[in-house]
């Protein structure tokens, strides 16, 4: 039987196999080293892979991005660490600027095989800066792919296959799950597919899409309605640039029913894109409308009151019960 391993620990063993196998591998960010990490996902690389592989960097998230981003094109694999979603914006402009152009700019002679990882979202009663959920921006950058694990096996799979990819990843990890559960992961090299959704649940009445850490309340909220005899299909996108549209348009075909939910602002978030994207491929099956259920327009509250934010099983519930409605 596989070691049980949380998502933290997964991610953590997804690296030591990366930077053991591979010489082009390096990871580097914030306290990468010595101290293993904020989180502590990268606690115990130092000491076996060497501090040029195991990089601590000075405080600055654009000159982190724009460093890897040369090395990437030199031909190393970096993986970077921004300890939290809502620092990365000063490395914005490397990643919007050069990360997802240099294919294009170079008319394909040169690439950015790196990995920019970023603990996102609330639920553990952070400061400000600390709960954001802003992955919009990032999908709709050119060049970049986007990918949100949801389970501790695919947390590793994902991370693998994304280090592995000829082209920059954002790799997104939901901060509440890091330590929520436990799953058998094999010691060894696998992948888990970019652009390929994961089917948690089959059913006929109504589909609820989710990626990251709503999945598990797309799955309480699926317990509960099951309860009431609703049959429910729940959709873990994993990732969402490249889309997996194939999967998606399929169960709202097969339901006519479909909610979407993230804990990201509502107003341009990537549910839009999936609610269009439904409206465009899959109308004429629809029997009622859309529903989102996402964060509210406002920036991440404080901790005394994110449970007030954050979308939970009821507020899908509810959707869900309006689209039966319909």
């Amino acid at each position: 039987m596989s070691p049980l391993r949380n998502m933290a620990q997964a991610i953590t063993n997804g690296l030591d196999l990366a930077l053991a196998e591979d010489p082009r591998v390096m990871v580097m960010g914030e306290d990468v080293g010595r101290t293993g990490g904020v989180f502590r996902l990268t606690n115990g690389l130092l000491p076996v892979h060497g501090a040029e592989r195991v990089v601590d960097t000075p405080v600055a998230e654009s000159g982190i991005v724009g460093t890897a981003f040369g090395l990437a094109v030199a031909g190393m694999r970096p993986v970077v660490e921004i300890q939290f979603m809502g620092f990365s914006y000063p490395a914005y402009d490397q990643i919007v600027s050069h990360v997802g152009r240099i294919r294009n700019r170079s008319r394909h002679r040169f690439t950015a095989p790196m990995v920019i990882r970023m603990p996102y979202g609330g639920g553990i009663g952070a400061a400000e800066h600390h709960s954001e959920s802003t992955e919009a921006l990032y999908a709709h950058t050119p060049g970049v792919k986007v990918v949100v694990p949801s389970t501790p096996y695919d947390a590793k799979g994902l991370l693998l296959a994304a280090i592995a990819d000829p082209d920059p990843v954002v790799f997104l990890e939901p901060i509440r799950l890091y330590r929520a559960v436990k799953e058998d992961i094999p010691d060894g090299h696998f992948f888990v597919p970019i652009g390929r959704a994961r089917l948690e649940r089959i059913g006929d009445d109504v589909t609820l899409v989710a990626y990251g850490s709503m999945v598990r309340d797309a799955r309480h909220a699926a317990d509960a309605l099951e309860e009431e005899g609703v049959s429910v299909e729940v959709i873990d996108l994993r990732s969402l640039v490249p889309l997996d549209a194939e999967t998606l348009i399929g169960s709202a075909r097969k339901t006519g029913r479909v909610v979407v939910i993230h804990e990201g602002h509502r107003t341009a978030g990537f549910g839009a894109e999936l609610a269009a994207r439904v409206q465009e491929e899959a109308l004429y099956s629809l029997l009622a409308p859309i529903e989102r259920v996402t964060g509210w327009d406002t920036i991440f509250p404080l901790k005394r009151t994110e449970e007030y934010y954050l979308p939970d099983g009821e507020r899908i519930v509810q959707a869900a019960r309006r689209t039966l409605e319909g």
